[in-house]
């Protein structure tokens, strides 16, 4: 049966998907050498959104030029790269754009915290896995009142690498003491998804306006479809985990 509920955060409970693009655009804008969208950033970002910071990074920096920019910053940073430098830039316009908590409360997924409260009510075993780092995932819980909802918090700084890589899945799986067969993950990332059935789990993915074309154009459901369900509506996503629920309780009557 299924033993634990692993959620995700950002873009599952929270919409801070979409206030991470704009610190990004924001920061990117700030850097380039040359005229800069920043709309033209966030759609950037869907292609690396769920990744680590080291990621994301990187990859803008390359992609807009940013590396000249960045490079001048290091110092002021005490950093040694440019990709380093660009996320000193951006967090400090996020942990802005954080500093109101309405902000929050008004940009967490309704139904994806239903379905967590539903399941602590029905005493299963609740794991969180986030690619933020502990003070932001800390922050975030503590606005909407989910300091207490889980049994275990993995953040990215438990784990030597981030998604698609199944480390901190199995993280969470390892400390609750459930078998990851026995896990089921509510995900809104393509990178996230994959980071789970790697580990070995079952997956509900509800995508967001970040997530969705990437899940879409992916045969990750279509290669797993026994482990893993694509929510088209979020107010379905309690049928998706139900049926999948059944399915593997009846993978394991005799």
């Amino acid at each position: 049966m299924i033993r634990a509920m692993i959620f995700d955060l950002d873009g599952t409970l929270v919409q801070t998907e979409k206030l991470k693009a704009l610190s990004y655009a924001k920061a990117a804008v700030e850097l380039c050498p040359y005229n800069l969208g920043e709309q033209e950033v966030v759609e950037a970002f869907k292609d690396v959104v769920g990744q680590s910071r080291r990621e994301v990074g990187k990859f803008l920096v390359e992609r807009f030029d940013l590396v000249e920019k960045a490079q001048s910053r290091m110092d002021e940073f005490g950093v040694k790269t440019a990709w380093q430098a660009y996320v000193q830039v951006r967090l400090a316009i996020y942990e802005d754009l954080l500093a109101d908590p309405e902000v929050i409360r008004r940009n967490q997924w309704p139904y994806n915290v239903a379905l967590l409260q539903e399941a602590r009510r029905a005493q299963c075993q609740i794991g969180l896995a986030t690619m933020s780092h502990c003070p932001q995932a800390t922050r975030i819980l503590d606005i909407l009142s989910l300091q207490d909802a889980f049994d275990f918090v993995a953040t990215r700084d438990d784990v030597e690498r981030g998604k698609p890589d199944p480390e901190i899945y199995l993280l969470v799986a390892g400390v609750l003491s459930v078998d990851p067969a026995d896990c089921l993950v509510v995900e809104d990332s393509l990178s996230g998804v994959q980071a789970a059935l790697s580990a070995g789990m079952h997956v509900v993915a509800v995508p967001t306006p970040f997530t969705e074309q990437s899940l879409r154009e992916s045969s990750t459901f279509s290669d797993n479809k026994y482990r893993a369900v694509f929510v088209d509506d979020p107010q379905q996503v309690t049928t998706a985990v139900a049926r999948i629920v059944d399915r593997h309780r009846g993978e394991q009557d005799p």
